[in-house]
């Protein structure tokens, strides 16, 4: 699939072997268990992660024949997956995490996100953040998203939170003739008078949004949600300013809809796919073993859309429904002494 095999491979460890593995384990995800497993050496699977290198690219070229690449949304986010008990590991560093609202010490995981025009959705292009490479969020997700439109994807609309929301960023989503919805931190400023600055959460935005002037950006149109009491701002910025008094809010709850499912795929490679459950040290390894999951994540969503199971949810649960069936029914005779026997109550 990736690599150009000129020869018979020997390798004992493959990419579909530790895909499968890391499916279907319920917990440990090391090299020596799945050597264990397979009965190969476990130095065999090591070898297997320090010697692949795959990209971004390899992730696109396994999904673009899954999408429909043209007028999609495109949605970029990162994860961070925890590694509290790490040392001397490649890539981990202090993270701010969502899921537990202060800097954790984890993996930066940072991924483009597709979403197609028939609602398929998949990930395109990620990257592990580096800290010795000397860039932050914002360049990575820049090199991304030219990487991704250059393999061929030409969606209508990227997506993002606040912290990619900087206008750099925006500007170069611009400049290549796309639609945006970011958010915005609540002390952006915008103006609705030439001249005059006020901060976004301070602005009375009706709910069909309001058309303003972003500050060093130019045109657009914010929208106000409100998410467990706390008001939440979104800017839209539209290839041809004349359309935005038009852009209403059935389409930004559907742009927003499109964009939420890179939340969830977060969440389905942190449950399903033992993301996080990884170790090895290397910069090399990590990165290999977080494109396996990736790609388990994929060949669950084809599983799903083929109607082979309901959701990739449930696909470890029912793997094991018969084992714990059968043990369930071996151990219950050789416990039979623990069942109770009533009898009937005697007064004293």
């Amino acid at each position: 699939m990736i690599r150009i095999i000129t020869r018979p491979s020997t390798a004992n460890c493959t990419l579909a072997m530790y895909i499968g593995f890391l499916l279907s384990t319920p917990k440990q995800a090391s090299c020596r268990r799945l050597g264990e497993v397979m009965n190969i050496s476990h130095d065999s699977v090591n070898r297997f992660l320090e010697r692949e290198h795959y990209t971004g690219q390899d992730l696109f070229n396994e999904v673009k024949g899954l999408l429909n690449l043209v007028g999609g949304t495109l949605s970029v986010d990162d994860s961070v997956l925890d590694k509290p008990y790490s040392r001397y590991m490649d890539c981990v560093g202090y993270y701010w995490s969502g899921k537990h609202h202060r800097s954790v010490k984890g993996v930066n995981l940072i991924t483009l996100y597709y979403t197609d025009i028939q609602g398929r959705h998949l990930p395109v292009n990620f990257r592990v953040y580096d800290k010795t490479e000397g860039k932050t969020k914002n360049d990575y997700f820049q090199d991304m998203l030219v990487e991704t439109l250059s393999w061929g994807i030409k969606p209508a609309f990227v997506t993002g939170d606040s912290w990619y929301s900087c206008v750099n960023n925006l500007k170069l989503v611009r400049h290549h003739q796309m639609g945006l919805l970011f958010a915005l931190e609540s002390n952006r400023l915008v103006s609705v008078e030439k001249g005059v600055w006020i901060q976004v959460q301070k602005l009375t935005i009706p709910e069909e949004g309001s058309v303003v002037w972003l500050k060093a950006f130019g045109k657009v149109k914010v929208f106000r949600t409100w998410l467990k009491n706390q008001a939440r701002h979104y800017v839209v910025a539209l290839p041809d300013e004349n359309k935005l008094d038009s852009f209403g809010l059935a389409q930004f709850t559907e742009l927003h809809d499109n964009h939420w499912q890179i939340e969830q795929y977060h969440r389905a490679i942190k449950q399903v796919c033992n993301i996080e459950r990884f170790q090895v040290r290397s910069k090399t390894a990590i990165t290999n073993h977080l494109f396996a999951a990736i790609c388990g994540y994929v060949q669950l969503q084809k599983l799903s859309t083929m109607s082979v199971i309901n959701n990739c949810y449930g696909l470890q649960r029912e793997l094991f429904d018969g084992v714990i069936a059968e043990f369930v029914k071996f151990i219950m005779p050789k416990m039979a002494h623990l069942n109770s026997e009533f009898t009937r109550p005697v007064n004293a």
